[in-house]
């Protein structure tokens, strides 16, 4: 009788010196995705990487447009014609070829306009980032935190842990913009950053 109390309690003993042991553990959530979208840095890089995306396309909207018209002219005029007959005109296989030559120069400053973008928004982040280190160790440090972990990693996670208004406030409050400067590459399309 006196072994089976002594096994009914043990698990009783080992929850209660486990309990405070796990109390001591502060655990916070950051919602860094939420960070950036509500704070006055992040708000300002998607804005302006909005202006950027709707320039660029502007830029490649003006690029195509003559290939289009180029592309429907060559189909109406070989419209009526075999493949041979068209081989056999040095005109229509001079246009077909300088417009084959255009589409592929489209395609890589479509593709050097889109890596434009992901380098602008790149560089605009930096900033933010730098600044969020420091602001991160303060929050930390300033409520005892043991565990930091990014929301996106849970399921679920308590309001009453989320620290992420801290963070915007005081992100808010140490970095209110960023510069966004658009990053240009070489014509070529290499992917390398002109020097500035």
């Amino acid at each position: 009788m006196k072994l089976l109390k002594t096994l009914l309690l043990l698990p009783v003993l080992v929850v209660g010196i486990a309990a405070p042991a796990m109390a001591q553990t502060n655990i916070a959530v950051l919602n860094e995705e939420r960070v950036l979208r509500e704070s006055a840095a992040g708000q300002h890089i998607a804005a302006r990487m909005q202006e950027i995306a709707q320039e660029i396309d502007s830029e490649l909207q003006a690029m195509s447009q003559p290939i289009q018209q180029e592309t429907e002219r060559l189909n109406a005029d070989t419209a009526s014609m075999t493949q041979a007959a068209i081989q056999e005109r040095p005109d229509l296989m001079s246009r077909i070829t300088t417009l084959n030559q255009q589409a592929q120069q489209f395609e890589v400053t479509r593709r050097a306009r889109q890596q434009e973008i992901v380098q602008t928004e790149r560089q605009a982040m930096r900033p933010v980032y730098e600044a969020l280190g420091p602001i991160l160790e303060e929050v930390v440090a300033a409520q005892g935190i043991d565990i930091l972990v990014d929301r996106s990693n849970l399921v679920f996670a308590s309001p009453d842990i989320d620290i992420s208004a801290s963070v915007i406030t005081l992100l808010n409050e140490r970095l209110p913009t960023v510069p966004v400067t658009r990053v240009r590459l070489p014509q070529d399309g290499a992917g390398q950053q002109r020097p500035q």
